[in-house]
Protein backbone atom coordinates (compact mmCIF):
# COMPACT_ATOMS: atom_id res chain seq x y z
CA UNK A 1 0.00 0.00 0.00
CA UNK A 2 1.61 3.18 -0.86
CA UNK A 3 1.50 6.59 1.50
CA UNK A 4 0.35 9.98 0.97
CA UNK A 5 3.79 12.26 0.94
CA UNK A 6 1.32 15.53 0.38
CA UNK A 7 -2.64 15.65 -1.02
CA UNK A 8 -1.77 15.54 -4.22
CA UNK A 9 0.84 12.86 -4.63
CA UNK A 10 1.20 9.28 -3.45
CA UNK A 11 4.42 7.51 -2.82
CA UNK A 12 3.90 3.65 -3.96
CA UNK A 13 7.50 1.92 -3.02
CA UNK A 14 10.02 4.39 -5.46
CA UNK A 15 7.45 5.55 -7.33
CA UNK A 16 5.49 8.84 -6.87
CA UNK A 17 2.50 8.80 -8.48
CA UNK A 18 0.40 12.33 -8.98
CA UNK A 19 -3.29 11.72 -7.98
CA UNK A 20 -5.80 12.45 -10.60
CA UNK A 21 -9.30 13.46 -10.53
CA UNK A 22 -11.88 10.99 -10.66
CA UNK A 23 -14.99 10.50 -9.14
CA UNK A 24 -14.92 11.10 -5.31
CA UNK A 25 -11.58 12.87 -5.10
CA UNK A 26 -11.86 16.89 -4.28
CA UNK A 27 -9.93 19.05 -6.82
CA UNK A 28 -9.16 22.54 -5.56
CA UNK A 29 -9.17 24.74 -8.95
CA UNK A 30 -8.36 28.46 -10.03
CA UNK A 31 -10.59 29.29 -13.24
CA UNK A 32 -11.78 31.94 -15.43
CA UNK A 33 -15.08 31.87 -16.95
CA UNK A 34 -15.46 33.51 -19.90
CA UNK A 35 -18.17 33.97 -22.56
CA UNK A 36 -16.79 31.88 -25.67
CA UNK A 37 -18.07 34.15 -28.23
CA UNK A 38 -17.62 37.57 -26.96
CA UNK A 39 -14.59 37.21 -24.77
CA UNK A 40 -16.14 38.92 -21.42
CA UNK A 41 -15.37 37.88 -18.18
CA UNK A 42 -18.13 36.12 -16.36
CA UNK A 43 -15.93 35.65 -13.02
CA UNK A 44 -12.88 34.37 -11.74
CA UNK A 45 -11.08 32.74 -8.94
CA UNK A 46 -7.54 33.29 -7.64
CA UNK A 47 -4.85 31.62 -6.00
CA UNK A 48 -5.91 33.23 -2.71
CA UNK A 49 -9.70 32.33 -3.11
CA UNK A 50 -10.04 29.08 -5.06
CA UNK A 51 -12.83 27.17 -5.96
CA UNK A 52 -13.21 23.73 -4.03
CA UNK A 53 -15.42 20.41 -6.22
CA UNK A 54 -16.29 17.33 -5.47
CA UNK A 55 -16.24 15.38 -8.39
CA UNK A 56 -19.41 12.68 -9.23
CA UNK A 57 -22.13 14.51 -6.71
CA UNK A 58 -23.68 15.67 -10.29
CA UNK A 59 -23.34 19.20 -7.98
CA UNK A 60 -21.39 20.14 -11.63
CA UNK A 61 -21.88 20.38 -15.24
CA UNK A 62 -21.12 17.27 -16.93
CA UNK A 63 -18.92 18.84 -19.20
CA UNK A 64 -17.46 20.58 -16.44
CA UNK A 65 -16.57 17.27 -14.72
CA UNK A 66 -15.40 15.11 -18.07
CA UNK A 67 -13.09 18.21 -19.32
CA UNK A 68 -11.57 18.38 -15.67
CA UNK A 69 -11.22 13.60 -15.20
CA UNK A 70 -7.82 12.94 -14.83
CA UNK A 71 -5.99 16.03 -14.72
CA UNK A 72 -3.68 16.41 -11.53
CA UNK A 73 -2.48 19.22 -9.69
CA UNK A 74 -0.56 21.46 -11.53
CA UNK A 75 -2.39 20.66 -14.82
CA UNK A 76 -3.63 23.37 -17.08
CA UNK A 77 -7.27 23.36 -18.73
CA UNK A 78 -8.42 25.41 -21.33
CA UNK A 79 -11.70 24.14 -22.95
CA UNK A 80 -15.19 25.72 -24.22
CA UNK A 81 -18.49 24.21 -23.57
CA UNK A 82 -21.69 25.19 -26.07
CA UNK A 83 -24.71 26.13 -24.42
CA UNK A 84 -26.74 23.59 -24.83
CA UNK A 85 -24.35 21.16 -22.92
CA UNK A 86 -23.96 24.02 -20.37
CA UNK A 87 -27.26 25.74 -18.98
CA UNK A 88 -29.26 25.28 -22.36
CA UNK A 89 -30.72 27.48 -24.62
CA UNK A 90 -32.78 30.46 -23.14
CA UNK A 91 -36.22 29.19 -23.28
CA UNK A 92 -38.87 31.76 -24.20
CA UNK A 93 -41.19 30.48 -21.75
CA UNK A 94 -39.16 31.44 -18.97
CA UNK A 95 -39.80 34.73 -19.96
CA UNK A 96 -42.86 36.70 -18.44
CA UNK A 97 -45.05 39.42 -18.19
CA UNK A 98 -46.61 39.64 -14.66
CA UNK A 99 -48.81 42.05 -13.80
CA UNK A 100 -47.38 45.19 -11.69
CA UNK A 101 -50.72 44.71 -9.05
CA UNK A 102 -48.56 41.42 -8.29
CA UNK A 103 -45.82 43.29 -6.76
CA UNK A 104 -48.32 45.56 -4.13
CA UNK A 105 -47.47 45.04 -0.59
CA UNK A 106 -50.31 47.07 1.51
CA UNK A 107 -51.48 48.53 -1.66
CA UNK A 108 -48.14 50.21 -2.78
CA UNK A 109 -45.70 49.04 -5.04
CA UNK A 110 -41.94 49.37 -3.62
CA UNK A 111 -40.54 51.47 -7.22
CA UNK A 112 -37.07 50.67 -6.29
CA UNK A 113 -37.71 46.87 -6.39
CA UNK A 114 -39.22 47.09 -10.06
CA UNK A 115 -36.31 48.39 -11.58
CA UNK A 116 -35.24 46.64 -14.94
CA UNK A 117 -31.32 43.81 -13.68
CA UNK A 118 -33.24 43.14 -10.03
CA UNK A 119 -33.58 40.03 -9.20
CA UNK A 120 -37.32 39.17 -8.07
CA UNK A 121 -37.87 35.78 -5.78
CA UNK A 122 -41.41 34.40 -6.78
CA UNK A 123 -43.05 31.05 -5.58
CA UNK A 124 -44.96 29.09 -8.25
CA UNK A 125 -48.58 27.26 -7.15
CA UNK A 126 -47.02 24.49 -6.39
CA UNK A 127 -44.63 26.48 -3.89
CA UNK A 128 -41.03 25.92 -5.53
CA UNK A 129 -39.03 29.29 -5.60
CA UNK A 130 -37.68 31.06 -8.51
CA UNK A 131 -35.77 33.68 -9.18
CA UNK A 132 -36.58 36.23 -12.48
CA UNK A 133 -34.71 39.11 -13.35
CA UNK A 134 -36.40 42.32 -14.24
CA UNK A 135 -35.62 42.65 -18.01
CA UNK A 136 -38.22 45.38 -18.77
CA UNK A 137 -40.78 47.82 -16.95
CA UNK A 138 -44.15 48.33 -18.90
CA UNK A 139 -46.90 50.34 -17.62
CA UNK A 140 -48.85 47.86 -16.17
CA UNK A 141 -46.48 44.64 -16.01
CA UNK A 142 -42.54 43.82 -15.66
CA UNK A 143 -41.36 41.20 -17.73
CA UNK A 144 -39.16 38.65 -15.47
CA UNK A 145 -36.77 36.44 -17.07
CA UNK A 146 -36.30 32.70 -15.11
CA UNK A 147 -33.45 31.41 -17.32
CA UNK A 148 -30.46 30.82 -15.88
CA UNK A 149 -28.32 34.02 -15.73
CA UNK A 150 -25.73 31.92 -18.22
CA UNK A 151 -28.65 30.39 -20.58
CA UNK A 152 -27.79 30.54 -23.93
CA UNK A 153 -23.95 31.24 -23.43
CA UNK A 154 -21.03 29.20 -24.80
CA UNK A 155 -18.71 28.70 -22.10
CA UNK A 156 -14.55 29.07 -22.23
CA UNK A 157 -12.98 27.93 -18.62
CA UNK A 158 -9.51 28.36 -18.43
CA UNK A 159 -7.65 27.55 -15.17
CA UNK A 160 -5.33 25.42 -13.45
CA UNK A 161 -5.81 22.32 -10.77
CA UNK A 162 -4.09 23.73 -7.64
CA UNK A 163 -4.55 20.07 -5.22
CA UNK A 164 -6.59 17.33 -5.44
CA UNK A 165 -7.61 15.39 -1.96
CA UNK A 166 -9.39 12.09 -1.58
CA UNK A 167 -12.78 12.01 1.19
Amino acid sequence: MGKAINKSYFCYGKKIIRMKIEAGKTAIVKYTLLNAVSGDKIESTSNEHPAKFTFGTHQLIPDFEKNLMGLSAGDEFDFIIDAKNAYGPVDNYAIFDIPLETFEVDGKIDEKMIQVGNIIPMTDNEGNKHLGKITKVLANAVTLNFNHPLAGQNLRFIGKIIEITSN
